[in-house]
């Protein structure tokens, strides 16, 4: 299966008639990488940070040349390759987000090849049906009536098994609102009843006392989980809170190697979420899970994407034994509705594996020939 080329481009989402340029380095659109080998196409996506425009740029000046003609079932070998021939650019970021967008569409196209589903070639589905949590994001800048309206519109509309409420505020705000914080956390607690499941994701907001405070609250008010409490680089201070908590702490959707999610596990988290479009692709989550199941630790991976991060995590959770939460599914997954026309979307309080070969995506072509736009080196 003979690589003969490979493109780099957006998908915009929202109005078209928006300037092309407003898009650049924007959440307005997914970064993908289209990979064609013998009539076919494998689609992949990069971590969406700044637009995934960096990434896509690597994968066009630095990396498509050295994958044209060579075999894409021997995708492992040359993606090591190209990650230790640009290492020194990371292993971190750009160069990790560019390659994990490489492996998902050389998956597609070993799916598409042989004529198979990705989790059937990973070694088979446990389940085809994965309940989902409701992530709704800019809590902070919301007063608790208006985070109130959120969460029951997100619940109507949805019907999840679980939601997250994520704070998305101003990095360096530190110990902006602890109260404020709390009694919105109160608010849903109360909204959504004693028995349904919640997670808090403070989005790196407190110091390592702040995050202790608030973390006793949750554990009172029954919160699943905590995410992110402190900032995610600092995993001493990460590690800190989560063995002086007894809520579960969890981390890793900013970790883009598989020694970075150990490091998180070695400081005390017991829950970790790498994101596929950036920890590795489809390889480096199944090598995360892995990872996980030989210490213990529960295996929940962050994915804010609506269609192909999020087709390509279904995948792969689907073949995880012994998964323990909700898959998440973000704010804006509807965006690529009128493209990507099949993408898993709430069923039931679940989201359904697709069957079809590789991803499983069918795409509107014409539609997407309008939403895309192209990213040169």
């Amino acid at each position: 299966m003979k690589i003969s080329k490979v493109e780099t481009f957006l998908v915009r989402w929202g109005d078209l008639a928006r300037p092309a340029e407003s898009v650049l380095g924007s959440t307005a659109a997914t970064a993908v990488v289209a990979v064609h080998a013998d009539g076919m196409v494998g689609l992949g996506e990069a971590s969406p940070m700044q637009g995934g425009v960096a990434s896509l740029q690597v994968i066009a000046r630095e990396m498509a040349p050295s994958l044209i003609g060579a075999d894409g079932l021997d995708h492992a070998v040359t993606l090591d390759r190209l990650l230790h021939r640009l290492i020194k650019l990371g292993p971190d970021g750009i160069v990790t987000g560019a390659l994990a967008a490489l492996d998902i569409a050389l998956w597609d196209l070993k799916g598409k090849a042989f004529g198979q589903p990705i989790h059937k070639l990973l070694g088979g589905a446990w389940r085809t049906r994965i309940p989902f949590y409701a992530s709704i994001g800019g809590n902070a800048a919301r007063d608790v009536d208006g985070v109130l309206r959120t969460v029951e519109a997100r619940l109507k509309a949805e019907q999840p098994s679980a939601i997250k409420i994520r704070w998305d505020g101003t990095r360096g705000e530190i110990d902006r609102d602890i109260a404020g914080d709390i009694a919105k956390a109160r608010a849903v607690r109360k909204l959504v009843g004693d028995g349904f499941p919640l997670a808090f994701d403070a989005n790196n907001r407190y110091s390592v006392g702040a995050a202790i405070r608030v973390g006793r609250v949750l554990e009172e008010l029954g919160f699943a989980w905590f995410e992110e409490p402190v900032e995610s680089y600092h995993v001493k201070a990460m590690g800190e809170v989560a063995q002086r908590l007894d809520i579960t702490v969890s981390a890793g959707e900013q970790s883009y190697t598989l020694q970075s999610v150990a490091a998180l596990i070695e400081s005390g988290v017991r829950m970790v979420q790498p994101d596929i479009v950036k920890m590795g692709g489809v390889t480096g989550l199944m090598q995360c899970a892995a990872l996980c199941h030989a210490h213990g630790v529960e295996f929940v991976p962050h994915q804010t994407q609506p269609a192909i991060g999020n087709a390509a995590n279904l995948h792969v959770l689907s073949t995880v034994m012994h998964a323990t939460r909700p898959a998440e599914l973000a704010d804006g997954w509807a965006r690529a509705a009128d493209t990507f026309v099949d993408a898993p979307k709430p069923d039931g309080g679940c989201l359904v594996v697709p069957q079809g070969p590789g991803l499983g995506l069918a795409i509107d072509q014409a539609m997407l020939a309008r939403r895309r736009l192209d990213v040169t080196g």
